[in-house]
């Protein structure tokens, strides 16, 4: 496994189309195979934001450089106060070529 780079900065969370709150996001990406990336971080959020989407299968983050990228919560559960939630991470990434 190779590491790529991270991937830092802010943008929308999206359910569906519907745009549903701003958050930060913090992500790395890793070579796993020859011409197969994998990209993974946090999210952070107001804990009624996280709570709303998580678990969502349609969930996806527009960053304010255009990016859009899907995401999947990869954790078991949120604790109910969290800022802040684990997810796997896949589409326009800058590793991607």
């Amino acid at each position: 496994m190779q590491y790529l780079g991270g991937l830092r900065g802010e943008g929308v969370l999206t359910c569906g189309d519907k745009p549903v709150a701003r958050a930060e996001y913090d992500f790395d990406g890793y070579r796993v195979k020859p011409g197969q990336v994998a990209s993974s971080g946090e999210i952070r959020a107001a804990p009624e934001v996280l709570r709303e989407l998580f678990g969502r299968r349609d969930v996806q983050l527009r960053t304010d450089d255009g990016r859009l990228l899907s995401l999947r919560f990869s954790e078991r559960s949120l604790r109910s106060a969290s800022v802040a939630a684990h997810v796997d991470v896949d589409g326009e990434l800058p590793w991607h070529r």
